[in-house]
Formats: structure tokens, C-alpha cells, sequence
């Protein structure tokens, strides 16, 4: 049930509802110890009952304890109330940069490149932390009244220790399919290149207003990312030097090896474009990670949906053969 407004909470009060999550119900409280306004997560029903979400909630609260940066929102806490788990974190005030994006993109590139790179080097620091995020997107980045990018909702964080989650109620590919790498879609658990590859779509959104790949339904978006030709950036956004679009297109290469090998190394690129592969603009058949798409999860779970449906269909039309035999 959620909770209310004037509600408490263990030793918190509820201030306001934020939002509703796949994992949680996120609430700004005030804590009752201290005074201070925190941000308080505590698990949906969803979770209560389905031991994959609630093995992800829980690699959360592990996650937040570990990293302290100040691109990465900062763990406060976790606790139990009532046999339920539940995270404090604290409260960032700040627009999302997916606010940003859709008010103002394109961004300009002295604009866009100091905010982003602060980001980087949270996820940099992430990794270090041997810590890799998987779901990075505008929606999870705040930016502060000061230009400080805020990393937010380790949900799907993998960590070293973490072992893999593979209930049947959660997806194979975990991530939002406009900023998934193509290692992802083919049912890989990633690695800090994935990260790097989704913020290498955050960048080219930024700088032009649009995720390089697009299609009607996230079955498109996700094959292009598996197959499709990497638009120039240079020519998709106003302003922009092919060295800085070719910097771009190496953190967004199918393959992961063909990437930077770290996020710090993305970041001094993005310092020095001079020095950037203009080879990678060239318009060509973009090489795979090596699986091909129909042995990957999305083909396969689409496929047995198709043959299911199908055998439904026989079914029906064999039943209604039968009741018209006299």
C-alpha cells in the first residue's frame, strides 16, 4: 500500500511521493532523528513476491554502501520496518538531464561536453568500484543548480560478487532499449564497455537532440543497435567537428573490444579530439559482437510468442472444425 503523506515510517515521516518505480516506491521524508530530508526507497509489492526483483533491491542497498563520489548519489542507510527492506539515500535537487535534453537539445558542445564528463568520471569511479550501472540513461542523471551530474538508481548494477539474475518474470536483457549496448541485447551480463556505450548514446543525444537509433517499437530500436549503421554525428547535429563525432563513434562501436578500453580513456579523447580515427565516420557495414541477432533473447522470446500464438490459432480452428462435425 503506499504510503501517505504525513505517514511514518520507521524513524521517517513521508514528505511527498516521488515517483513509482519497476523495484520501488520513492518518497522524500523527513528523518525524524536527525531533521534532515532524505530520499526513502522501499520495495513495491512486485518485489515482495518476485525473487529476482527482490535479489536486484537488495544488490542496491549493497551498491550504495560502497561508492561515495560526486557524480553518485550517496547511500545514507538501509534498514527494516515491518519485515520490509528499505533504502535512504540523500535528497539531490536538480533538473534530470532528460529535462534538459528536451528543452534544450542540441546542446552545445561547451555546454554539454563539462556536464557530461563529470558524469563519465562518476562511472569511472563506478568501475574502479568494480561496479558497472547497465541502465544509464537521461532519466537517471540530476544535474545540480551548481553543473554537478548526479548518478542515480543502481537497480541493475552488476558487481563482482553479484551473481546473475534469471527469474522468469525478469527480462533477459535488462536496460531501456534506446541506450542498450548491442552485448546486452544479445543476453551478455556486460561489462564497464557497456556503460561506456550507453553513455556514449547520452552524448550523441545531447549534442543533437536525438538517440542515434530510432525505430516504431523497441524491437527496431534494439535491432539497430545490433546491426545498423551508425549515423555521423557531424551530420545529424549543427556545429559539431568531425573529430568530436569520430571520439563518439568509437565508445558507440558494435563490438566492445573495438571501444574505448575505459571510461577515463573516452574521457581524455573527448580532451584531445584532435587525435581522433576520422576512419570511423566511414558509412559501412558495422562488424557484430558475434552472435547473430536470431540466437539472441529478443529473437528467441519473440519467436516461441509467434509459435504460441500460432499453436493457439490451430487450436481454435481444429476446435471449431470439430463442434460443426454432426
Amino acid at each position: 500500500m503506499m504510503l501517505q503523506i504525513g505517514d511514518q515510517f520507521d524513524h521517517f515521516q513521508i514528505n511527498a511521493h516521488l515517483a513509482q518505480g519497476g523495484m520501488s516506491d520513492i518518497y522524500t521524508a523527513r528523518d525524524l532523528l536527525t531533521g534532515n530530508e532524505v530520499v526513502l526507497k522501499i520495495p513495491n509489492q512486485m518485489v515482495s513476491h518476485d525473487p529476482a526483483l527482490r535479489e536486484r533491491f537488495q544488490r542496491e542497498l549493497q551498491v550504495m554502501k560502497i561508492l561515495n563520489h560526486p557524480a553518485v548519489q550517496k547511500g545514507l542507510g538501509s534498514g527494516h520496518f515491518n519485515r520490509m527492506p528499505y533504502l535512504v539515500t540523500e535528497l539531490v535537487e536538480g533538473r534530470s538531464l532528460r529535462d534538459w535534453i528536451t528543452h534544450e537539445a542540441p546542446i552545445p558542445p561547451e555546454q554539454a561536453l563539462p556536464i557530461f564528463k563529470k558524469a563519465a568520471e562518476g562511472i569511472a569511479y563506478c568501475h574502479d568500484h568494480e561496479v558497472v550501472h547497465r541502465d544509464l540513461k537521461p532519466e537517471n542523471i540530476l544535474v545540480t543548480r551548481s553543473g554537478q551530474p548526479v548518478i542515480l538508481d543502481f537497480g541493475l548494477a552488476l558487481t563482482r560478487e553479484g551473481r546473475r539474475v534469471t527469474f522468469a518474470n525478469v527480462t533477459a536483457t535488462p536496460g531501456t532499449p534506446d541506450y542498450m549496448a548491442p552485448e546486452q541485447i544479445e543476453g551478455q551480463r556486460g561489462d564497464p564497455r557497456t556503460d561506456q556505450y550507453a553513455l556514449g548514446t547520452i552524448l550523441y543525444e545531447m549534442l543533437s537532440g536525438k538517440t542515434p537509433f530510432t525505430g516504431d517499437n523497441p524491437m527496431a530500436v534494439l535491432s539497430q543497435h545490433l546491426a545498423g549503421v551508425l549515423p555521423r554525428l557531424d551530420k545529424e547535429a549543427p556545429g559539431i567537428s568531425p573529430q568530436l563525432a569520430a571520439v563518439v563513434a568509437k565508445s558507440l562501436q558494435k563490438n566492445p573490444d573495438d571501444r574505448y578500453a575505459t571510461v577515463r580513456d573516452f574521457i581524455q579523447a573527448l580532451d584531445h579530439p584532435e587525435q581522433a580515427d576520422l576512419s570511423l565516420l566511414k558509412e559501412s557495414s558495422p562488424e557484430g559482437t558475434g552472435i547473430p541477432f536470431f540466437r539472441s533473447p529478443i529473437f528467441m522470446v519473440t519467436a516461441a510468442g509467434l509459435i504460441i500464438l500460432l499453436a493457439v490459432i490451430v487450436v481454435i480452428v481444429v476446435l471449431s472444425q470439430t463442434a460443426r462435425v454432426p
